[in-house]
């Protein structure tokens, strides 16, 4: 399997270069020169494999000969080694809870898979990798938490001051060793674009190994088309007769974008809905053909605050950019933080199910949708444990949310973060201090 660029400037590439560059050199995403489509009699029989067999199955053909079958399986056991329940809320809408994870969050998945990979990869290099990434609420932790004390790697993570919740700054502000967090005074659109200068700057990439750990990274975004799989494995149990609608809660388009890679693929999935917040660039864009990216507003769904989501090309180049197809498999929606607090009060005095406001803004989108659709059923991800964000939820729903064990410890750590403007030369300042 090779990998070209969005850009079509740049060499073709196989799973290691693109998981290591993170960012082809012409500045554009890396996407595989073919979608494998996978036998009818796995889909079929899906029932019968474990989540490692599944992962195999799906992740094998993009990674090809670049990692040995034996340390691919190890990779592949040590990513989705928890849980991923699909649980019912009502006859029509389940819930794919996707927070079991160290980190409380669906981005674990991404992360660890990446972080083997690239430990993999760089063991044998002579010189250590800088993994530069910016978050806007959940990527940081993971990525804090999959590469901390990976040999080889450094890690350095931006995030916007004040706009990331407690639980999510601790977990990227508190590890230290190869770990070390900017606190960026801006939004994540800042971040992510101080990111973008830094990998198209040839001064600093030739005296630093850059690469990156957000979901523009193949290694990031590929394996989040596991848990679709699992999901519909879940699905055939308790909906035999029906294919599902994924509505799925969007800001930077990574993870419905391998939901639609992964039914490209042949996974049975009817409709997808986009289920964003006030920054409603794409609910516009499906509305009018115009894609018009704006300055993101901060909403109580802080992971999804994106004003110009960098994957949505990749969704694009999915549909070989026929906008009339994509409006067939996809649909999406704005919700208002507003909606955002009802839906959670709603859905926890209803079904005694409490939302994190990432769920809720999903569990909406796709109510509105089945209210459209009769007779159609599905399940909205629920991307991050409800405890992360306790000033939205605990206020709604009346009472403390228990704090996992896993993060638990967290709460008395001291946080550990360096201030700079978002300024990009302040950011190459940092990267180059100690180079």
């Amino acid at each position: 399997m090779l990998y070209y660029s969005l850009n079509h400037k740049s060499p073709r590439v196989n799973f290691r270069e693109a998981t290591i560059n993170g960012q082809a050199p012409d500045k554009g995403l890396y996407f595989p020169e073919e979608i494998p489509i996978l036998p009818n009699d796995f889909i079929a029989d899906i029932r019968h494999y474990s989540k490692t067999d599944i992962a195999w199955q799906v992740i094998e053909p993009y990674v090809s000969d670049s990692i040995p079958q034996r340390e691919l399986k190890r990779i592949i056991e040590e990513t989705v080694g928890f849980d991923f329940p699909l649980e019912k809320i009502s006859d029509d809408i389940y819930s794919l809870e996707l927070f079991h994870g160290p980190t409380l969050a669906f981005k674990d998945v991404g992360a660890r898979f990446m972080s083997r990979c690239l430990g993999y990869f760089v063991k044998d290099e002579n010189k250590k990798i800088t993994v530069l990434v910016a978050t806007s609420g959940d990527t940081g932790g993971a990525v804090a938490n999959g590469f901390y004390n990976v040999e080889g790697v450094d890690v350095v993570i931006l995030y916007p001051s004040g706009k990331v919740s407690n639980i999510q700054e601790l977990q990227l502000t508190t590890l230290g060793k190869n770990v070390s967090a900017l606190e960026v005074d801006g939004r994540f659109d800042d971040c992510q674009l101080m990111v973008k200068q830094a990998f198209a700057d040839q001064e600093l990439r030739k005296k630093m190994f850059l690469t990156s750990a957000n979901s523009i990274n193949v290694a990031r975004w590929l394996p989040q088309q596991f848990y679709y799989f699992f999901a519909y494995q879940q699905w055939k149990k308790e909906q035999p007769n029906n294919v599902p609608i994924v509505s799925v809660p969007s800001g930077n388009f990574g993870n419905i974008c391998a939901g639609m890679l992964a039914n490209a693929s042949g996974l049975p999935l009817k409709h997808f809905i986009a289920a964003c917040n006030a920054n409603d660039i794409i609910p516009s864009y499906m509305q009018n053909g115009n894609y018009l990216p704006k300055q993101a507003v901060s909403t109580l769904s802080n992971a999804m605050d994106v004003g110009n989501p960098s994957n949505f090309v990749r969704v694009l180049e999915i549909f070989e950019q026929e906008f009339e197809i994509l409006k067939g498999k996809l649909s999406s929606y704005s919700i208002s933080d507003e909606e955002t607090k009802q839906t959670i009060a709603e859905v926890y005095r209803k079904y005694d199910y409490i939302l994190d406001p990432h769920g809720a803004v999903g569990y909406l989108a796709l109510e509105k949708y089945l209210q459209e659709h009769k007779g159609d059923k599905g399940f909205f991800l629920e991307t991050a444990h409800p405890v992360k964000f306790p000033d939205a939820v605990e206020s709604i729903i009346g009472h403390k949310i228990e704090v996992p064990k896993s993060v638990n410890y967290l709460l008395n750590k001291e946080k550990l973060s360096v201030k700079i403007g978002a300024d990009y030369q302040q950011l190459k300042d940092y990267l180059l201090a100690d180079k």
